[in-house]
């Protein structure tokens, strides 16, 4: 069921990353609590979608030259998320014909990472359905 909707600043996490990071969205259309609402196009790298810190995907081209490196032994790499699918939202709400981003949407990272939105929204107590 869709929540909160996910905004500038919503907390996500990869499970091929080593820390959170936070969704950016530019200020472009609607807004929620002052803040720009996100839609299943916002996947640029570095622009909505920032780093993880380091990925430990074994199908990082990075990875695999870095564990090539240290002699078979895994070691992770500088992230940076490479998504070309939009999310996957649960919302039946639409901005221009995109639908909008709540807490639980999920993007693929072409690394193998799970990207999902993971809240607490900073706007709490605006709800998409």
């Amino acid at each position: 069921m869709p929540g909160p909707v996910a905004v500038l600043g919503t907390p996500m996490f990869c499970d091929m990353g080593f820390f959170p990071s936070v969704l950016i969205v530019e200020p472009l259309g609607v807004f929620a609590n002052d803040l720009p609402v996100g839609t299943i196009i916002d996947i640029i790298p570095e622009v909505n979608i920032p780093s993880f810190g380091l990925c430990h995907s074994p199908l990082n081209p990075e990875v695999i030259a870095l564990t090539l490196a240290a002699l078979g032994v895994p070691t992770p790499a500088p992230c940076i998320p490479l998504v070309i699918d939009p999310w996957i939202s649960p919302s039946n709400v639409v901005i221009d014909g995109l639908p909008v981003l709540t807490e639980g949407s999920v993007c693929e990272c072409l690394w193998a990472g799970t990207i999902v939105l993971t809240g607490p929204s900073p706007a709490l107590n605006v709800e998409a359905v």
